[in-house]
């Protein structure tokens, strides 16, 4: 095990080098340059239409003026080096400093989206399983079909106009720490991450029920049944187990989407995380913030995959890393 693991992390370090390499290289060939921007903002022409200061001096202030191998070096240089992710091109702020203020904001919100989603999906998957062909199990999985299907942003936006056209009621769009007030924290996040785990717990139901199926067919159920066991017993003891490998992939799958989803449920409900973070920069061309947000993301989601092969050994014994 120790040596797989050894290995798995040795295969992360290319494939993060490749990413953040077409990351770095995608961001520069996005129609528009910073440059560009700053001078229209900051009004760097007169009105005569002479530059008061030129682009190019703009971007040697900026480090731009040197080959692309040059800028890539001095960013993955200063993060393995010092652990600088470098700073930002508008504020001239560290970006690690503002990509921590943004992280807790991104992790209640997903984390609390995740914990609603596996709280619903896994009993009303052993619901619909067990209860085959019956009146829940088809509620169950129309209900599953209508959260897969149905967007999240018009969801979150829908949520947003019509109570406050009806009711006069709108979600709060002020961050209240949890430290200050837990239950209006809560109640501030509870909103957006259920519609988050909609989606996620419809797609959940929908495997589980099926693989459950599978499982309550085998020989080994059956000989369980014939022993007298309870249905609890039987379900949770000898079927879940099983049937759960394939749905604990389709889990951890879900949660590293969810961080993406964020970025527009975080939008949409003015929450100012790190996926709002990610869609400002983008629009300002904010390279060292994109490429770091990129570089985060990229290392959780290689972390999520291998926790994800790691606990097949414990749902299945038979299973053995070598």
């Amino acid at each position: 095990m120790r040596d797989y693991i050894i290995r798995r992390f040795l295969l992360m370090i290319p494939t993060i080098a490749l990413i953040i390499i077409v990351v770095f290289l995608l961001l520069r060939f996005i129609p528009g340059d910073i440059v560009d921007l700053m001078a229209a903002q900051m009004g760097t022409a007169s009105s005569g239409g002479e530059a008061v200061v030129s682009p190019e001096h703009i971007r040697h202030i900026l480090g731009l003026d040197v080959p692309l191998p040059v800028q890539f070096g001095r960013w993955v240089s200063g993060i393995f080096t010092r652990g600088d992710f470098g700073n930002s091109l508008w504020t001239n702020k560290p970006v690690i400093d503002q990509i921590l203020r943004r992280i807790p904001v991104t992790f209640e919100l997903g984390l609390l989206a995740f914990i609603l989603a596996v709280a619903i999906a896994i009993p009303v998957g052993i619901i619909a399983a067990i209860r085959q062909d019956s009146w829940l199990d088809y509620l169950t999985r129309s209900i599953s079909i209508l959260g897969m299907s149905i967007p999240g942003f018009w969801l979150a936006t829908m949520v947003v106009i019509f109570p406050a056209v009806w009711w006069g009621w709108a979600p709060i769009f002020k961050v209240i720490p949890f430290s200050e007030d837990p239950l209006g924290n809560l109640k501030q996040f509870l909103i957006p991450a259920a519609i988050l785990g909609f989606a996620m717990s419809g797609v959940t139901v929908r495997y589980l029920r099926t693989t459950l199926l599978e499982v309550l067919r085998q020989d080994y159920i059956r000989t369980a049944w014939a022993k007298g066991l309870q249905e609890r017993v039987v379900v949770v003891r000898h079927a879940l187990k099983n049937a759960f490998i394939p749905v604990i992939t389709i889990l951890f799958g879900q949660a590293f989407i969810m961080i993406g989803g964020v970025v527009i449920i975080e939008t949409i409900f003015n929450l100012p995380g790190m996926g709002r973070l990610f869609i400002e920069s983008i629009f300002r061309r904010d390279y060292p913030i994109v490429q770091s947000i990129n570089f985060i993301l990229a290392s959780i989601g290689l972390l999520f995959i291998l926790a994800n092969d790691l606990s097949y050994a414990f749902l299945d014994p038979r299973i053995r890393y070598k």
